[in-house]
């Protein structure tokens, strides 16, 4: 690499680092504040709140997979996230000015579908700098800067809403959005791969074609199928968790159940920190797939643990648990996509519909977990989450290639998708 290019990519590194960070609270919009802020300063009942916030996430669902194909399709990637940045602070910040439901609800919406832009923009702009050999170290960088900035963000909600009241958020968002679109825009357009960013690359040096393959790849390539399965086994187990603590800490005491509940997403994301670092810097050695299969295990162990003590600080402490599979799991994902999809042209597109499916499993986890604690109490419901994960980590175990050892990470580009996995690990 030449002194020029090597000076341009650290300048876009950091760039990267700065939008990861800001992004952090741009990304989900008024996220867990929004419940908070139509209950206490607009009045609005549970039914209506649950409502909006269930519009909301339908249309982030269907939304994510155009996301990830528009991410493909455009070398405008910094233009897409700088859009949807300002397409989430405006949704978000209109709120006061229209309260009524129709509004909240498209605006919520809008936030939603313009937000599951970011995770494959951010990747495919990860990989389009830095390249498949990088690729791994620099997605553990920005889940740290990510994790960093949800941390931070968070923090200053909850020390500033307890001086000024829950609309110091919609400032806080503004500032953020403001920040993370300079970030954004800091980014060397021309220090960007926009082939190399949709997984093509040594085409040519390995007889394959030089052009995108079919979106029938999704569904043809047996390793991202098993992948995308073991993902919603992970957040159908996984999205339920945090729920059901806080409402055991809630019926303990409601005011000190929000407050630890407050402290234990914020030391979640710190736990993340370590771990997302953890797996840039030793993922590419140890095996994409063991990380992976490390995030799952620790599932069932979490719904163990939860069962053997009500104590709040217990329950608040085995949470902390949840900072290390999530912070693997959101710095491998994109790892092992990028590793099944090379050399297809798909990665954003797969991307966009791994994350989905796993969207799909996170909606449902929660109806699973309400109808398991109403029909046989939150112990039931803990150890059938868990229960869930485990049977993610057997599939994942047997199933799922050693991603890393895919020779060239060319297998579904040259449509040889009915290998057997056992077969596929072993080139």
């Amino acid at each position: 690499m030449s002194s020029a290019n090597s000076d341009q990519a650290r300048h876009a590194g950091r760039a990267l680092d700065a939008a990861n960070f800001f992004l952090a609270d741009v990304r989900d919009g008024l996220g867990p504040y929004l419940a908070l802020y139509l209950l206490t300063e607009q009045r609005w009942d549970e039914a209506r709140i649950g409502l909006v916030m269930s519009i909301a996430t339908i249309a982030g669902i269907v939304a994510q997979t155009p996301a990830g194909a528009l991410v493909d399709a455009t070398p405008r990637k910094r233009l897409a996230m700088v859009i949807a940045a300002i397409m989430v602070t405006l949704a978000s910040l209109s709120l006061p000015l229209f309260p009524n439901f129709g509004p909240v609800a498209i605006s919520q919406g809008i936030a939603q579908a313009a937000a599951v832009i970011f995770p494959p923009a951010i990747a495919a702009v990860s990989l389009g700098i830095f390249g498949h050999a990088a690729f791994t170290r620099r997605i553990g960088r920005n889940e740290t800067f990510n994790h960093a900035g949800n941390a931070v963000a968070a923090g200053l909600a909850g020390v500033l809403a307890y001086w000024f009241g829950p609309t110091v958020v919609f400032y806080l968002l503004g500032a953020m959005a403001i920040a993370s679109l300079a970030s954004i825009v800091a980014i060397p357009e021309r220090a960007i791969d926009h082939d190399l960013a949709r997984g093509l690359h040594h085409a040519h040096a390995n007889n394959l074609p030089d052009h995108p393959s079919g979106l029938g790849v999704l569904l043809t390539c047996r390793p991202l199928l098993v992948f995308a399965l073991c993902v919603v086994l992970f957040h159908l187990s996984n999205a339920a968790m945090l729920p059901l603590v806080g409402q055991k800490l809630a019926l303990q005491d409601k005011n000190m159940g929000t407050s630890l509940m407050s402290a234990c997403i914020v030391a979640a994301q710190v736990v993340m920190v370590p771990f997302a670092m953890l797996v840039g810097a030793k993922a590419d050695r140890w095996g994409h797939k063991r990380f992976f299969l490390a995030a799952l295990l620790i599932l069932p162990i979490r719904g163990i643990l939860y069962t053997l003590s009500d104590n709040p600080f217990w329950l608040v402490g085995v949470q902390l648990l949840d900072g290390v599979g999530a912070g693997i799991f959101g710095a491998i994902f994109p790892v092992i996509v990028a590793d099944l999809m090379r050399n297809t042209g798909r990665f954003n597109v797969a991307q966009g519909a791994v994350i989905t499916a796993q969207s799909i499993g996170a909606a449902l986890s929660t109806t699973l977990a309400g109808l398991v604690v109403v029909g046989a109490g939150y112990h039931a419901a803990f150890i059938s989450l868990g229960a869930v994960a485990a049977i993610g980590a057997v599939i994942c175990f047997f199933a799922l290639p050693q991603t890393r050892q895919i020779a060239d990470g060319d297998l579904c580009a040259r449509g040889k998708t009915a290998a057997s996995a056992s077969a596929i690990a072993a080139e």
